[in-house]
């Protein structure tokens, strides 16, 4: 069924429009974004789908292919702590903008999974804000859709995100990579290699950002930059990284990770647009060591997950996303993907293929 066919289901009326945005992994490039660094996400196959009417009420009314029942918000409501803030954030940000104003029917299908580190909330608000930019007759384009959508993140939600996946969601299609500097928004999209195999795997840990632990790296990051007198981690010179070495031993852990996840973003985007697949999945091998043991960001479950994908014939593993859970990337070859990934999970009986 259709977003539009279960909008008309739900609301017994056609909808005004439709937009949908995929979800995304990173390949590569973790807790770079904010820093001013590289990043290479792609785009997964997985969308979110939204369609939209007008109504005569003062209100927002919400319907979720994954919930019961309808949720009503006033225009303007302040955030709750639920999901619906998502689509009420976006929604604002679309009035305040002057492209949407007035009571809203939505309804949002999607087989994006949701705490799972692959952009869900990313791709909701992105869709939402282009069909509100179709509906407003504003010309935009996806880098300032992105920028919105980053907006809606940072002051409506209070998630202090860079601009990774609002961009990634707008720009990416599947079988795409995204190569992005985030300091200058500068990107490439290129094409994955016709024979290598990204598969995206869930823990069955879910990850929740807003537990905090995201924002507390984002802070000590704040803090090594300012301790620094850098602007950007991943831009240091050479005394800042001389200096890195008297840094709090927290703060300089995470400034480890995150100068040389930049440039380990930048090898690997060159080995990818030469199909050089040992080099980026020794890349991503490396990503992860620095993601668990100087970001401090991985779980116990995350990496035997990573450990076993190796065992059972990845080329390179490594969590993505914010994380704390959610999900792993691994590479395969593609003459070995199927076998070794059912391999993998049938040790792993509570992960699953995204």
């Amino acid at each position: 069924m259709s977003v539009a066919d279960s909008f008309k289901k739900t609301f017994g009326i056609p909808p005004l429009i439709t937009a949908s945005a995929p979800g995304r992994v990173n390949l590569i490039g973790e807790h770079t974004d904010y820093n001013g660094g590289a990043v290479l996400p792609a785009a997964l196959p997985q969308r979110v789908h939204i369609a939209l009417a007008r109504q005569p009420h003062a209100t927002i009314t919400i319907s979720s292919s994954r919930f019961d029942a309808k949720i009503e918000r006033p225009i303007g409501d302040a955030r709750r702590g639920d999901w619906t803030d998502y689509a009420i954030g976006a929604l604002a940000k679309a009035s305040e903008r002057g492209w949407l104003e007035g009571g809203l029917l939505i309804q949002i299908d999607s087989d994006v999974p949701d705490g799972a580190g692959v952009s869900s909330s990313a791709a909701l608000i992105t869709a939402i804000l282009r069909a509100a930019a179709e509906i407003g007759q504003v010309e935009t384009n996806a880098v300032s859709i992105a920028q919105h959508a980053r907006a809606v993140e940072n002051d409506y939600i209070g998630m202090p995100c860079g601009i990774m996946d609002q961009m990634a969601v707008g720009l990416a299609d599947h079988g795409k990579a995204l190569a992005l500097d985030t300091q200058s928004l500068d990107f490439e999209v290129i094409d994955i290699p016709q024979d290598w195999r990204f598969v995206v795997i869930h823990s069955g840990v879910r990850r929740e950002l807003a537990d905090g632990r995201y924002k507390s790296r984002f802070e000590e990051c704040q803090a090594a930059a300012e301790h620094l007198g850098a602007k950007m981690l991943c831009h240091l010179d050479a005394a800042q990284i001389a200096a890195m070495s008297a840094l709090p031993e927290n703060l300089r852990k995470r400034t480890q990770h995150v100068t040389s996840e930049h440039q380990r973003t930048i090898e690997a985007t060159a080995a990818m647009k030469i199909g050089d697949l040992q080099s980026f999945a020794r890349l991503m091998n490396e990503s992860h060591r620095s993601y668990a043991q100087d970001f401090e960001a991985s779980t116990p479950e995350i990496d035997a997950l990573v450990q076993d994908a190796l065992k059972s014939g990845a080329k390179g593993a490594r969590l993505t996303g914010g994380g704390f859970g959610g999900c792993i990337v691994a590479l395969y070859d593609a003459a070995a993907e199927e076998d070794a990934v059912q391999a993998l999970l049938d040790n792993h009986p509570n992960a699953w293929r995204v």
